[in-house]
């Protein structure tokens, strides 16, 4: 028998990525006019909210570009 479970993404909204990544609500968006964050996607006519998934690998490219600037002499 074929497992066809496809987990559903989890959606954050903005205090739970505030408190998070310890970003204010003018720093996530700052970053995202810079290209520099994720975009959310439209929960409703009045709500947003990103995807784990892409929080999770943001922080991570940022964990790595940390780690590879502080090798660099």
């Amino acid at each position: 028998m074929s497992d066809n479970f496809s987990p559903v993404p989890v959606i954050l909204r903005l205090k739970d990525i505030q408190r998070r990544l310890s970003l204010s609500r003018s720093a996530i968006y700052s970053r995202m006019a810079a290209g520099d964050f994720p975009q959310p996607i439209q929960l409703g006519p009045r709500a947003i909210g990103w995807r784990q998934a892409d929080i999770d690998a943001w922080l991570e490219s940022r964990t790595r570009q940390s780690h590879n600037q502080a090798v660099k002499p």
